[in-house]
Parts: C-alpha cells; sequence; structure tokens
C-alpha cells in the first residue's frame, strides 16, 4: 500500500541536495526569513542544547509552570472542592479534547483526554471488536497490525486477541497489509508514524482497504497529532487515539487522548455496546452515584476515572503553543517547515557522513515520512548518540531485532515550533565531530541507562 498524506505540502519524491544550506550562515539566515519563529519564544529552552527527541517528550512551555502554580496554589488550595466547578475541571477533558481535534480533524466535542494511550487503546480496541463481534459474526477473527508497531499496542491487542477469540495478526512490512485484509479481517490497528522509522502510512488509503474488506480502522496518532496535519473525519476513520507528552509538549506522563468516529458511536449505541473500562466519571449521571452502570451518551463514556487535573493543566498549556500556530498558518505550515527541517538533516547525513557509513532509514519522499529521521550506522549507534549528547544534542536509541532483519537505529525528531535550520546545521556538524574524532568509543559513553 502506498504511503501518503493529503494534506502535506507538494514536494518531490526524494531528498533534494540543494536542501542544504552551504553554511551555518546561511542557515541563520533562513531562519530569519522563518513565519513561524516567534514561536519558539513560547517554550523554556536551555541556550546551547539542541533538542532532537520531541518525539519521545516535548519540551517545556514557558506558560506550565505558572500554571500549574495557579491550580495548585489557587485553585486547588484557596478554591478546594468547588474548583470542580468553578475553576472547570469537570470540563478540562472536553476543553482540551476540542483543542486537539482541531488538529487531528475531529469535530467539537469529539475527542476526550483521558487515561494513557494504552488504556485508551484498549477501550477502542475492546468496543470494535464487540461491534465487529456482533454484526459479521465468528469467522472475522483477525486484528491486522505491522510487527514493527510500537509495542505496547501489540501487547494489549494480543491479550485482547486472546481473551476475546480474535487473532492477531502481524506483517512484516507496510506492502503486506493489502495482502492480510481480507474478508477475516476484524480490525486493521496501526500506528500513522511508525516510532521506529519515521515511515508514514496513508491513513485514508488503509481506511478505506479496511471497509473495503468489512473491517474497522484504529489508529494511534502517538507520533503524527501535533507533528503534521491529521484528518480522521475526512479518512473515515472509526477509532483513533494518542498521546499528549511528545508533540503536544504536555509533559512527561501527560494524558491522553481518544476519538471515535459518530457512526462508531452510533452502532454502539444500537446495540448496546460499552467500552469495557465502566468508570463512575463516564457513567450517564456521575453524580447520582447509583450502583447500576449506564454509560453517558457520546465521547463522555470513555472517560474512566477521575481527571488528574494537574496533569491536565499542563497538557492545556502545552496544546495552546499548537493553537499559537493557527493565525500563523496552522498545522499545514508547521508541516512546511518540519518537512524542510528533516530535508536539511538528510541533506546533511548524505553530504557528510556517509563514509562513515551513516544512512538515512526514514522515507525519503515527503509523503512517506512523519517528523523524525533515523539513521543507522555499522556499529555503536547507542555509544554515538551519548557522545552526541554530551555535545549537546538530544536523540535518541531504538536497539533493532536481529532475528527479524531490524537494525539499531538512531532517532531524531524535529519539531517545527522550536528547532531552526540553524540548529540542524549544528546538530549534523556535531555528529561529524563526533565520527571524525571517533570519541563514540570511549568507555563512558557504552554504559547504557535505562531509559535509551
Amino acid at each position: 500500500m502506498t504511503r501518503s498524506h493529503p494534506s502535506a505540502a507538494p514536494a518531490s519524491a526524494a531528498t533534494d541536495p540543494t536542501s542544504l544550506h552551504p553554511s551555518r550562515q546561511a542557515a541563520v539566515e533562513a531562519d530569519a526569513c522563518d513565519p513561524l519563529a516567534s514561536l519558539r519564544e513560547a517554550f523554556d529552552l536551555t541556550a546551547g542544547l539542541i533538542y532532537l527527541d520531541g518525539n519521545s517528550l516535548g519540551v517545556l512551555p514557558r506558560a506550565t509552570a505558572g500554571r500549574i502554580e495557579q491550580v495548585v496554589r489557587e485553585e486547588w488550595g484557596r478554591g478546594l472542592i468547588t474548583s470542580w466547578n468553578a475553576a472547570g475541571w469537570m470540563d478540562l477533558s472536553r476543553r482540551i479534547g476540542d483543542g486537539i481535534g482541531r488538529l487531528i480533524g475531529a469535530g467539537p466535542g469529539e475527542v476526550r483526554v483521558a487515561d494513557s494511550t494504552s488504556v485508551n487503546l484498549f477501550k477502542v480496541l475492546a468496543a470494535a471488536l464487540a461491534m465487529v463481534k456482533a454484526e459479521a459474526g465468528p469467522e472475522r477473527r483477525r486484528i491486522v497490525s505491522e510487527r514493527s508497531n510500537f509495542p505496547t499496542d501489540l501487547y494489549i491487542a494480543d491479550t485482547l486477541a486472546r481473551t476475546a477469540g480474535f487473532e492477531l495478526v502481524l506483517v512484516d512490512s507496510a506492502d503486506a497489509l493489502s495482502a492480510a485484509l481480507d474478508e477475516r479481517l476484524a480490525v486493521l490497528m496501526l500506528t500513522q508514524v511508525n516510532y521506529r522509522t519515521g515511515a508514514l502510512h496513508d491513513m485514508a488509503a488503509l481506511t478505506a482497504a479496511a471497509h473495503a474488506a468489512g473491517g474497522l480502522a484504529i489508529w494511534d496518532l502517538a507520533h503524527s497529532a501535533g507533528a503534521l496535519p491529521v484528518d480522521l473525519n475526512g479518512a473515515d476513520a472509526d477509532f483513533a487515539v494518542g498521546c499528549g507528552y511528545k508533540y503536544l509538549n504536555g509533559g512527561p506522563g501527560a494524558p491522553a487522548f481518544v476519538w471515535a468516529h459518530a457512526r462508531s458511536l452510533d452502532r454502539m449505541d444500537a446495540r448496546d455496546i460499552r467500552q469495557p473500562l465502566a468508570g463512575w466519571i463516564g457513567h450517564a449521571a456521575p453524580f447520582r452515584f447509583t450502583p447500576d452502570y449506564q454509560p453517558a451518551r457520546g465521547m463522555d463514556r470513555f472517560q474512566c476515572g477521575t481527571p488528574p487535573v494537574l496533569s491536565m493543566a499542563a497538557l492545556e498549556c502545552g496544546v495552546d503553543t499548537l493553537s499559537a500556530a493557527e493565525p500563523l498558518g496552522g498545522m499545514p505550515a508547521l508541516r512546511r517547515k518540519s518537512l524542510a527541517l528533516t530535508e536539511a538533516f538528510i541533506a546533511g547525513v548524505d553530504a557528510r557522513l556517509s563514509a562513515h557509513g551513516v544512512q538515512v532509514a526514514t522515507p525519503r519522499a515527503h509523503d512517506a515520512r512523519g517528523s523524525q529521521v533515523s539513521l543507522t550506522v555499522p556499529e555503536g549507534g547507542y555509544a554515538i548518540v551519548q557522545a552526541l549528547i554530551a555535545r549537546g544534542v538530544i536523540g535518541d536509541f531504538r536497539a533493532g531485532d536481529p532475528a527479524r532483519g531490524e537494525p539499531d537505529l538512531m532517532r531524531f525528531g524535529f519539531t517545527p515550533l522550536y528547532l531552526r535550520q540553524g540548529d540542524v546545521w549544528d546538530a549534523v556538524d556535531r555528529l561529524v565531530h563526533v565520527m571524525d574524532s571517533g570519541e563514540w568509543r570511549s568507555e563512558r559513553f557504552q554504559r547504557q541507562s535505562a531509559v535509551t
């Protein structure tokens, strides 16, 4: 299945070497013409540090600390329990959800913020499987995904498959997906941007293929929400989930979000299908405290426990940093800048690091990649990343599985809200120094930490 993205800016199919600035000065001059440059001021960035790991954890917005202090000292400290009403705590899930919805092609009221991505995936996948079982019978037993999908998604799917009488089928490449979408399909479950390679799926085409086969489509937007334009309703997806701490800049462990097509909610209502984690906040009348559970209408049914107010306040600040881009062109403008940044990085790696065996593992076509670039090296990927961090460029490392032919990857995420062409030039330059000097071979860079 060909990958593409309908909202991406037009671009050539491969990297244009001319996108590499001839000098650092030229890169800085390009930044001076950047219409999105002012967005960087919204973030608390350490001078001299180049942060290329926003695909794992976004940068702290300047507004977040003050907002949390306000919630702690005023809303909690003074308002106490009255702040559920007076400070709008009960509306946080919907309010933040509406902000996220504008980034992912969802309408007002269609997104809720709650729990974690894993928990939300469990909810929507269980509901989808129940819908398929009720409407199509036992012959549709397959959950189809990629073997390289984010592992926690596969763990959730495998657990549900085992307990609900379904089968998890994993394909080894995106090109093999089409053949797996047949009359046995129950649900196609994919992450829109692959966490390892940064490869971007064509959501609309794959959703249409799943529907043509008689199945449903669930999308994980963890590596795309806030990084590129997403159009869930336009793609006719059935369900979607995503996290708040990557490109949404909500802070470590920020709450996640969940979306369902209006058609899916109607089908759940028609057959009295419930998401499996029935909690008090998802009750039709949560403050009646009745012993029997009646699911709320609409998206409120996907809420479960009490909202984590402090974490949600931080997430709202993160979503606001993306809302600030709307007058400047919104997600399409951010996507164009993201492509320019990743294009320059790829060109720099090609021009200056090929002699060291450094290769780009991310698709080069603009419509086939997200907002990260993954690199392979013949040896020492982890140590190289550690040496690069010591030089003030933060990326991360993901080990491959040799049994599946997966290489080790050095990953670099490019968040257009705060990154500049000058940062890209400096990052490549420092990587060149790490490789030329061989300093990555030092013993101190070989010791692995818990988080890579």
